[in-house]
């Protein structure tokens, strides 16, 4: 099926809204056939394979398939701020963001727009796009919808936020998201394998998993920990994230208006290496602040 057809009857990710999107019709992300976006720039604080130097050339999509309580990106993933923009307009986006030096195509939350930017990706690629597409994700994707990705992802980056599904459905309104999210991951590894990188220790091709510690879910944590070693190569890396913030609804969920602490931090990355796991990324403590909260301003638009 292409991605026009998925679009008929939306089955792009696992919610299956069966909406015609092509008519205007929207579902559980509020998205059309239109694509949104709200930012793009050359973004400095991604893992540092990413960044490199000269920064990531970093596209934001508006709107999304999940409802995270703690979205530190609400203003664009569920206020909709963002502007439309066509196929090639995409395109040219990707092609200026090469031209001012970026290390790669940073895509933020594609999923819902995955068959416009596959064209978007095909169009620039055919016009001078080389450096590396990197495919940012929350991973609650259909196997169906990343194989139209199949060729043109370089790296992907998901998210493996949750391992109890009880929590998925209360943070995120993400029903089966572990089973969702693995399967996909398992996808995007037979697509992009092993992590790879150039001779400036930029990333070229792989698959890099981004772990958020929630406060007081370590146990959770380390069950994902445990998956990744179980089911993927150790040539795949993992960012173990504490930049959590409480932000948009979390400021009014007590288990959730709080930062993760030093203490919980140590603990899963001590967990990382006691299970044999070895690549990775961490993060200073001092990462958990607003001020990497990116301003949604329509830059690069």
């Amino acid at each position: 099926m292409t991605g026009r057809e998925m679009m008929r009857r939306c089955g792009l990710c696992p919610r299956d809204c069966r909406v015609d999107r092509t008519k205007g019709m929207t579902g559980f992300c509020r998205a059309d056939d239109k694509i949104r976006v709200a930012k793009a720039y050359l973004h400095q604080w991604e893992e540092p394979c990413i960044s490199g130097t000269k920064g990531s050339g970093t596209v934001f999509f508006s709107r999304c398939n999940l409802k995270c309580k703690f979205c530190q990106n609400y203003k664009i993933s569920q206020e909709d701020f963002g502007k439309e923009v066509s196929v090639k307009g995409l395109a040219d986006i990707f092609l200026r963001l090469q031209s001012v030096g970026a290390h790669n195509i940073n895509l933020v939350t594609a999923t819902i727009y995955i068959p416009m930017v596959a064209d978007a990706i095909k169009y620039a690629k055919g016009n001078g796009l080389a450096v590396p597409v990197v495919y940012n994700t929350n991973a609650y994707e259909t196997v169906d919808a990343l194989r139209l990705l199949d060729g043109l992802v370089d790296v992907y980056l998901p998210d493996l936020k949750y391992h109890d599904d009880k929590m998925a459905a209360f943070y995120s309104s993400a029903p089966n998201y572990f089973s969702v999210a693995t399967r996909a991951i398992l996808e995007m590894f037979r697509q992009v394998g092993n992590v790879m990188f150039d001779d400036r220790g930029i990333i070229k091709r792989g698959l890099i998993i981004r772990h958020l510690l929630m406060p007081g879910r370590l146990e959770d944590s380390k069950l994902l920990l445990d998956w990744v070693k179980h089911n993927l190569t150790k040539g795949v890396y993992v960012s173990i994230m504490c930049q959590y913030v409480p932000l948009f609804e979390a400021k009014s969920i007590p288990e959730l208006n709080k930062r993760v602490t030093e203490r919980e931090y140590k603990s899963i990355v001590d967990y990382f290496f006691n299970i044999g796991l070895e690549n990775g990324y961490i993060q200073e403590m001092d990462s958990a602040s607003e001020e990497y909260v990116p301003d949604f301003d329509l830059e690069g638009i």
